[in-house]
């Protein structure tokens, strides 16, 4: 199978889980965006890694298993989302230590929150792009405006709690027909609403599968 490289392309708070929020990542020779919920404190632990100059006072959780993974001379080389099931992502590691590479298991959102840190690329396998990536038929977020939502989650903290990770559909769409959901998931990515995009994306690919 073959590997896409991702980029972020921003995070937006999400409108309908409270203390959550969407992490778009960009499909690089390409043009779709790949949602993923996340909880609030990968949120602002992801954030901070893009925003360069801000520094916190004390290292976040992800800081520190950096410090500790250079303290012992593990490099993270690269970050794979390699599998998709019931609307949540998984993602791989991959480390190296006196040139014996090691794979990791982990939540995407910490998986992304370090490679941002080991200036470490992203990856997906192309059919997890095929089945869950969406193409924007709206104009693409500006880049101030998805500074602006960086800058909203960093004035925030206090909204910053510890929400598992999904991408689960509900029963919301469960009525829906299948040319129902492609005609909502049209007007969510009109309307750049990410996180309900996915969550539409993930009932039809539970139909299709």
């Amino acid at each position: 199978m073959s590997l896409v490289k991702l980029s972020i392309k921003g995070i937006s708070y999400s409108q309908t889980q409270n203390g959550a929020y969407a992490l778009i990542l960009n499909e690089v020779d390409g043009e779709r965006k790949l949602p993923i919920v996340i909880g609030a404190f990968e949120a602002q632990s992801i954030a901070i890694a893009l925003e360069k100059e801000i520094k916190p006072p004390r290292p976040l959780t992800h800081d520190l298993f950096k410090n500790f993974a250079e303290r012992f001379d593990i490099v993270v080389k690269q970050v794979i989302i390699h599998k998709l099931v019931d609307g949540v992502f998984y993602s791989s590691i991959i480390c190296e230590r006196d040139k014996i590479e090691e794979i990791i298991d982990a939540r995407t959102s910490d998986a992304i929150a370090l490679a941002l840190r080991f200036n470490a690329p992203i990856f997906t396998y192309k059919n997890i792009l095929d089945k869950a990536g969406i193409y924007l038929k709206a104009n693409p977020l500006e880049a101030d405006a998805a500074s602006q939502e960086i800058d909203d989650i960093l004035s925030n903290p206090e909204t910053f709690g510890h929400n598992e990770e999904s991408n689960e559909s509900g029963n919301t769409y469960s009525k829906h027909s299948l040319s129902e959901l492609n005609e909502l998931l049209d007007q969510a990515v009109e309307h750049e609403d990410y996180e309900k995009a996915a969550k539409i994306r993930d009932e039809i690919s539970k139909r299709e599968s």
